[in-house]
């Protein structure tokens, strides 16, 4: 949560722009955001969380169905949604994940959400709008293809 917080620093949201909201779990996580999403107050909201394997199948359901449904809430709802889970084998490898050595999810998360209400918001004012991805695990920017004129 800290780096979901940081993220929106950096970005210069204000702070009173940004709410935290608790729920039990990370399996409640997509519900929740739900609900925030039809409220039609946020233009963008992070799902942040941690599942750590047990003995049991239970970490593969619970994950599983996070994901899923935060895609849901952002698909079906039009508001960016991040994706901020972090699932691991155990304890140590969640502090690694959460600011240590692997980077910080909740604060990727947030800078995900932050570009992408950045995208809504100009495609709502732009009926004319290309999409360029970003490739994965490289940073930075990738260039867009050359447009042709039409």
């Amino acid at each position: 949560m800290e780096g979901a917080l940081h993220a929106f620093a950096a970005a210069k949201v204000a702070e009173d722009h940004v709410e935290v909201h608790w729920v039990p779990g990370s399996f409640e996580l997509p519900q929740a955001a739900n609900h925030l999403a039809a409220t039609g107050r946020y233009g963008g909201i992070v799902c942040v969380g941690v599942v750590i394997r047990g003995q049991t199948p239970h970490f593969e359901h619970v994950s599983r169905e996070a994901a899923s449904g935060i895609r849901h809430v952002a698909l079906t709802t039009g508001v960016p949604t991040g994706f901020g889970v972090i699932t691991t084998l155990d304890e140590e490898q969640a502090w690694a994940r959460a600011g240590g050595d692997v980077g910080n999810r909740g604060e990727e998360a947030a800078a995900a959400v932050i570009e992408m209400a950045a995208f809504v918001q100009a495609v709502r004012g732009n009926s004319r709008a290309t999409v360029f991805a970003r490739p994965s695990g490289g940073g930075g920017s990738a260039k867009p293809p050359r447009r042709r004129n039409r």
